[in-house]
């Protein structure tokens, strides 16, 4: 059975992942609170213009942000993100350390102001 909501992925995870996640979802709508929250490539994704901004997923032993393929995220956040795992595209927080939220809410509004940024660019090419 497919994954139709947001909540229906939290509470298909395992009882130790859905709090951190929830906490997740909680500060991604903190931050973009006009996004379109939906289910993309089988994990939560919340969109602004019709373009993807940020997803996040559970796993065993961590939760991901994947801020969609944005390189400038991570020189953006280098120096905050070096205390957690980082590679292309996905940066993950172990649950054996507190959920940094107040990175995520920052993480979410940058990649929401990339996209803005890009959609007026693309329109003023359009024009």
């Amino acid at each position: 059975m497919a994954t139709t909501s947001v909540a229906d992925y939290i509470a298909a995870q395992p009882k130790t992942v859905q709090a951190v996640l929830r906490r997740m979802r909680t500060a991604i709508r903190k931050a973009l609170p006009g996004a379109e929250e939906t289910i993309s490539y089988k994990i939560p994704a919340y969109k602004l213009h019709g373009k993807t901004v940020i997803h996040f997923a559970g796993w065993a032993n961590h939760v991901a942000l994947y801020p969609t393929g944005s390189a400038a995220v991570v020189a953006a956040f280098k120096k905050e993100l070096s205390a957690h795992e980082v590679s292309k595209g996905t940066i993950r927080f172990s649950l054996e350390e507190p959920l940094p939220i107040k990175l995520i809410e920052r993480i979410a509004r940058f990649r929401a102001k990339e996209i803005t940024a890009k959609g007026k660019t693309n329109h003023k090419k359009r024009a």
